[in-house]
């Protein structure tokens, strides 16, 4: 595998990625259609902020998007394909992504997570911050507020 720079023409590969994943949680598809704007990846976007796409045997199976604030990153987006999940994937781009932060002076990346990804944040070494809540078709959603403290190195 390995990673490279997103290109706005993969935008409709990218947006792909974000809703089968975002599936894989067995969301009902109302909720799905009512988050279509956050999930689809548009050229701009991609062009505006460091964009970056998991290549696996010849197919992009995964990204991640970042954008500066002061001091910090906030990861934006993290997708990765259902059938890549367990692989390395997630991990290999988070860590990437904390290499950029690393090379930009960054010294926090700011997550807000799906609940379900929670988990692999903290295991990455994250860690919870607060939560940001929000209404869904009448049902309340904690999403988790994270913050990975980056080591500089001189």
């Amino acid at each position: 595998m390995h990673i490279v720079r997103a290109k706005p023409d993969d935008a409709a590969v990218l947006t792909d990625i974000a809703f089968a994943a975002k599936r894989h949680w067995g969301y009902p598809e109302k909720w799905i259609e009512s988050w279509r704007d956050l999930l689809t990846v548009r050229p701009e976007f991609i062009a505006n902020h460091e964009t970056y796409a998991a290549i696996l045997d010849g197919r992009t199976v995964g990204f991640y998007a970042l954008s500066r604030k002061n001091d910090r990153l906030d990861l934006l987006l993290m997708w990765v394909l259902p059938d890549a999940m367990g692989r390395g994937v997630g991990r290999s781009l988070f860590i990437h992504g904390l290499q950029r932060a690393r090379e930009l002076g960054c010294r926090e990346l700011e997550i807000e997570a799906d609940p379900n990804a929670e988990g692999f944040y903290q295991h990455m070494g994250a860690r919870r911050v607060g939560a940001s809540v929000k209404e869904l078709a009448g049902v309340r959603r904690e999403l988790p507020i994270l913050v990975y403290e980056i080591e500089v190195v001189d």
